[in-house]
């Protein structure tokens, strides 16, 4: 899950009353105004709250005529839940350490530098963006290692970068948020610590 996601359903659940509005709703659908009266609170603050909770997918919303109806996204409540741990321990179980296997280690800089010289011009342009995702992640990665650790990127300054390699800048500017090598909030981007890319070393 993308990382920026994961921040976003965190934050929306960062107040006591989108909490509590949640657990209301884990007894089934209602409306604004019940929320609203169960909780002690205006309509108005209800629709504050439910903006967040929907803008972050916990939430879903049903109009009949001029009632709005919410419910739960009970998928995207449970998937983001479990995805943080997934996130932070994935690394530690699917790295191999050179000093563990240095043979595995040289077959791995074989294929990268394979994949490079297949999709990468001699002027460092890419002939074409790879298909398969090992090869894609490969390629990605050489082009985010000249990026500035700690840097803050506005858009305009990305898509520049990016169509010094390719003119499709809008693609890979999306694959590199959605393999967690950048993060992106309010149209800023930043450079993800290694440890957050996704590896295509754990790929056949």
């Amino acid at each position: 899950m993308q990382l920026e996601k994961l921040v976003a359903y965190h934050k929306a659940l960062a107040d006591p009353t989108r909490i509590r509005m949640l657990i209301l709703l884990r007894e089934g659908e209602l409306n604004g105004q019940a929320l609203a009266q169960r909780l002690s609170v205006t309509p108005a603050t209800i629709t504050h709250h439910a903006t967040k909770l929907r803008a972050a997918s916990l939430i879903r919303e049903r109009r009949d005529k001029n009632t709005i109806y919410f419910s739960l996204d009970d998928y995207f409540i449970r998937t983001s839940g479990s995805a943080t741990a997934d996130l932070i321990y994935r690394h530690g179980a699917e790295g191999v350490s050179a000093e563990a296997d240095p043979a595995i280690t040289e077959q791995q800089e074989k294929t990268r530098a394979s994949v490079l010289k297949s999709f990468v011009a001699s002027d460092g342009r890419l002939k074409s963006i790879p298909a398969q995702l090992k090869k894609k992640l490969i390629v990605l990665e050489d082009m985010v290692k000249r990026l500035e650790p700690g840097r803050k990127y506005e858009e305009k300054e990305i898509n520049e970068f990016i169509k010094t390699f390719h003119e499709d800048f809008a693609t890979l500017r999306r694959e590199f948020i959605m393999h967690q090598y950048m993060f992106r909030e309010d149209g800023i981007y930043e450079l993800n610590p290694p440890e957050l890319w996704e590896r295509w070393e754990t790929l056949k």
